[in-house]
């Protein structure tokens, strides 16, 4: 008997154990959200109609083809009233900024909204054993991730990550960061900032394809904090399944359609290329082929590769389904894996075509289109305000899923899935405006202000421009 028990109940006992050790540490290794929060600028900053008139008359170097586009570009966005600006726009120096506006325009979203995250979630600044912060387009000495470590008296041994042009889609690339971070280090809790500093970044000559990064970039940003403590996964908000990088950058078209530079006056801006389109549709595609796998149920797969069977055996040549916007449809029904699509707020067009694309009802798109109502496009803090206002209308309950895509300058497409953990319903930045939405219209009252400027007749000349505006 005890040669029986030596042989096969000893080496089942070990294997056994080995497999809950496995089973466990991997428990150690996941990723959850405990709480984020969104930052809300105040109310005197809000670029209503008659301040964007106001600020368009004094920018200098344009004429009525300029005012023509820019009209156009705006009414178009998607872009409500109530979004937000940096201060030195609304004192008149966004052609003259310094390096302090940029600065104390993050250090004022840094005060407020990492300090209202760590008192919600009763998390001391000497808990943080992670760090990341991503800000595009300001570089400072000390960084900016110092600036916070030294605001809120963090640990010597926190680990800092501080990145710099990322673009629209940092926050995934953060939380991707943390994420690999947390797979060697258990016990573990991580602060991700997501912003955009637009204070020194305002363009003021004529080129169209950068003046059109006026019309659409406004202020924002979010902190979030995540862990991967088991004793904290009670609290948990959200569970992280899976994330998808993209990245483009090897081709010429890609790098170049999104990048900031000078025109030919050397005047600093974002240029956005008519390539844009193309080369974010390419990102997209090859992100869905790694992703679907991950997300969609094995029945809609298989359904997948049945039908590409009965078509490549009889050769078929119909043409792809294209839709309305010009985007090719994804053959694959992703709402059979995904309840809820968190999509980033780069613009009208950007939400229709993946709309198009995934084949998405009104009702999946409406947190995008709200968001980008309400506060524009904030960068690679975006998503968490799209995230928001599913929270705010108590869309998400336990168990569902909600599936995450940015893209950014690189060019690149970062997705990811997350679980709910449990009934989420705090409206953050949305108390105050969310049983307004969505509004009756979304038509922009700027072509009723100022469509008048398409009766203009000499494009070319000031000679017909009311007096306001030359």
């Amino acid at each position: 008997m005890e040669w029986v028990y030596l042989v096969y109940v000893v080496p089942t006992l070990w294997a056994s154990f080995l497999i809950w050790k496995m089973w466990d540490e991997r428990r150690e290794r996941e990723c959850y959200i405990l709480n984020y929060q969104c930052y809300k600028p105040p109310k005197e900053r809000m670029l209503g109609t008659e301040f964007c008139g106001r600020l368009i008359k004094r920018t200098q170097n344009l004429g009525p083809s300029e005012y023509r586009f820019l009209l156009k570009a705006i009414v178009n966005s998607g872009i409500g009233e109530q979004t937000y600006a940096p201060r030195n726009i609304f004192e008149g120096r966004e052609g003259s900024p310094t390096l302090m506006d940029g600065i104390g325009e993050m250090e004022e979203f840094f005060n407020d909204t990492i300090g209202k995250l760590l008192d919600n979630s009763k998390v001391s600044p000497s808990e943080i054993d992670v760090l990341v912060v991503n800000i595009s387009m300001l570089a400072s000495v000390p960084s900016l991730s110092s600036r916070i470590i030294n605001h809120y008296k963090m640990r010597h041994d926190v680990k800092v990550y501080n990145l710099s042009g990322m673009g629209c889609s940092a926050s995934l690339i953060s939380l991707d960061i943390i994420k690999n971070i947390f797979k060697t280090h258990p016990n573990t809790l991580a602060l991700l900032i997501a912003s955009e500093s637009l204070s020194p970044n305002w363009y003021t000559g004529s080129d169209r394809s950068m003046i059109l990064a006026n019309c659409l970039f406004r202020s924002g940003g979010c902190a979030v904090l995540l862990t991967n403590k088991r004793s904290l996964q009670p609290q948990a908000l959200l569970k992280l399944k899976c994330l998808v990088r993209t990245h483009h950058g090897s081709r010429d078209d890609a790098y170049g359609c999104c990048i900031q530079c000078e025109d030919d006056h050397g005047r600093l801006g974002f240029h956005l290329a008519k390539s844009l389109p193309k080369a974010a549709t390419r990102a997209f595609v090859d992100n869905l082929r790694v992703i679907s796998p991950k997300i969609l149920p094995i029945r809609e797969l298989l359904k997948f590769m049945f039908l590409s069977l009965v078509k490549t055996l009889n050769k078929s040549n119909s043409p792809k389904s294209v839709s309305s916007t010009g985007a090719t449809k994804s053959p694959l029904n992703f709402r059979t894996g995904v309840d809820h699509f968190c999509l980033h707020t780069g613009g009208k067009a950007v939400i229709d075509g993946i709309g198009s694309s995934l084949d998405l009802t009104e009702y999946d798109l409406e947190p995008s289109r709200m968001t980008l109502h309400r506060f524009g496009n904030t960068s690679a803090s975006s998503l968490w305000y799209v995230l928001s206002y599913m929270e705010a209308k108590k869309r998400l309950k336990r168990g569902d899923t909600v599936f995450m895509i940015s893209f950014g300058a690189g060019f690149k497409c970062n997705s990811c899935l997350w679980e709910v953990m449990k009934d989420m319903g705090n409206p953050n930045v949305w108390d105050d405006c969310i049983d307004g939405y969505p509004p009756h219209s979304l038509t922009n009252p700027f072509m009723e202000t100022y469509g008048w400027i398409n009766e203009v007749e000499d494009p070319y000349t000031y000679e017909n421009i009311p007096e306001f505006l030359k």
